[in-house]
């Protein structure tokens, strides 16, 4: 069985005013820099054998904290991304209401059949995020993974058998810098905790 801890990256400014960052490279904020640290004092005792995560500058830089940590290297996987939100990128769900109501009613009532028009297909994002997770749990344990909202939401649906449509209703947000803990043995997924501030 190989151990996990799902990390989401540092806020950014963006996250702070709850604007889609997608794959939109948005730098931590003064807040997601403390954030990144507190993790990696965390970190310092949590017996990790490897570091992973995403190759965006908001999720490297939350993971590099851990790295001057420990001494471990980081593997980034572009597999472990955020989910392009097509229109919806750098904008609020409010500012979606008035500029996209059809669209933003659509995601509203189901996120998979209906995601932002010119995005990633959410289907698309829980194949990789789930296939780079399990090459990772095949590898090594225990394993830090950091990487992003949508995607691990999507990602743990995905492992724990959920359907992901039901993704933003089922686990609503995963705050930023947060641990959730799993363990995979070979196509089962166990969820051990969610939402664990540090």
């Amino acid at each position: 069985m190989s151990r996990m801890y799902l990390v989401r990256h540092g806020q950014t400014i963006w996250h702070a005013e709850n604007r889609y960052a997608g794959t939109s490279d948005i730098p931590l904020d003064a807040t997601g820099r403390a954030q990144a640290e507190r993790l990696a004092a965390w970190a310092r005792g949590a017996g990790l054998s490897a570091i992973h995560g995403s190759p965006l500058a908001r999720a490297v830089a939350t993971a590099e904290s851990v790295a001057q940590a420990t001494g471990l290297p980081i593997g980034q996987d572009g597999r472990l991304a955020e989910c392009d939100f097509g229109i919806a990128e750098g904008r609020t769900m409010a500012e979606m209401d008035r500029e996209q109501p059809d669209a933003a009613e659509a995601f509203r009532r189901d996120p998979v059949a209906h995601p932002w028009p010119d995005g990633e297909p959410p289907q698309a994002v829980a194949r990789r995020m789930v296939a780079a997770l399990r090459d990772i749990a095949a590898a090594q344990g225990p394993v830090l993974v950091v990487s992003h909202n949508t995607a691990l939401r999507l990602a743990l649906c995905e492992l724990l058998g959920l359907p992901i449509g039901n993704y933003r209703r089922i686990f609503p947000a995963l705050r930023n810098a947060a641990i959730s803990e799993i363990a995979i043995r070979g196509n089962d997924t166990a969820l051990l905790s969610l939402n664990q501030s540090i």
